[in-house]
């Protein structure tokens, strides 16, 4: 699927439009170059999960926690190469938890992703950004079709 983000309130809806749909245990994999538009897409999910506090990159604590309707997960492996140094963040645990869990730069555990999630690429466009979203898995099959029908064809 596709989705043509205008700006950042685009994309930050997205996310809110997305919060609708995911439930306990969702996975969203994120990618994308500096800037794209990650951690605006998560700060949409975490306003529409009912997140109160204020979300930023989780750069450099590579985990933050917040607590809104579900717990939210987020993880941004910007800062790491090895994979394995990422496995020793214990990610099988959120992957496997009752929140929904966002990995910025998920493409560096490509070896490690899990059987099935929700990915979203999002890319520099001419007027804005382009997200391409894809289902791995049933039940993400099932959100991409759920999606579709709240955004529409190409968003």
């Amino acid at each position: 699927m596709e989705v043509w983000l205008k700006d950042a309130g685009a994309t930050r809806k997205l996310g809110e439009e997305l919060a609708g749909i995911l439930g306990p245990g969702s996975i969203l994999i994120l990618s994308g170059e500096l800037g794209a538009g990650k951690t605006t897409l998560t700060q949409g999910l975490a306003r529409g999960l009912g997140v109160t506090a204020p979300v930023a990159s989780p750069t450099f604590t590579l985990i933050k926690e917040y607590q809104g309707r579900y717990p939210l997960y987020h993880i941004d492996l910007y800062r790491l190469e090895d994979p394995e140094v990422m496995l020793d963040l214990g990610l099988e645990e959120y992957f496997a938890g009752d929140g929904i869990t966002v990995v910025e730069w998920g493409e560096r555990l490509e070896a490690y992703l899990p059987p099935a999630f929700l990915g979203i690429t999002l890319e520099y466009a001419p007027e804005g950004r382009r997200a391409l979203i894809t289902a791995r898995g049933p039940a993400y099959e099932r959100l991409l079709e759920e999606l579709k029908k709240i955004v529409g064809p190409g968003g």
